[in-house]
């Protein structure tokens, strides 16, 4: 029993880190029109990353996170976006306001 969840773990730590993204080496460096992406690009991104996700699934010159960025602040405006959009803003707005409604009547 114990070796079996010892089997378990290891198989589980090998599967998730072999899902861990490698290095950006062309953060920080300008694309071919002399530009780095940054917070409110970042922020664009994250908004529209469902839709960009799903046409770069049927067009491979479509990709929907920009490797010529800033860094950091880049990453925060991405996942800001990506969040109000998926849970804290458009789509979970309504479920709030659904929510309050049948809790009122």
């Amino acid at each position: 029993m114990r070796s079996t969840v010892i089997l378990v773990i290891i198989i589980v730590l090998f599967l998730v880190s072999s899902c861990a993204p490698g290095p950006n080496k062309l953060e920080k460096t300008p694309n071919e029109e002399g530009k780095i992406a940054g917070f409110w690009k970042g922020l664009w991104h994250g908004l529209i990353a469902p839709i960009t996700f799903i046409i770069s699934i049927f067009n491979k010159n479509v990709r929907f996170y920009e490797v010529h960025n800033s860094g950091s602040w880049y990453n925060f405006g991405f996942v800001l976006g990506a969040g109000l959009f998926l849970n804290g803003g458009i789509l979970g707005w309504r479920k709030t306001r659904r929510r309050c409604e049948k809790i009122n009547k």
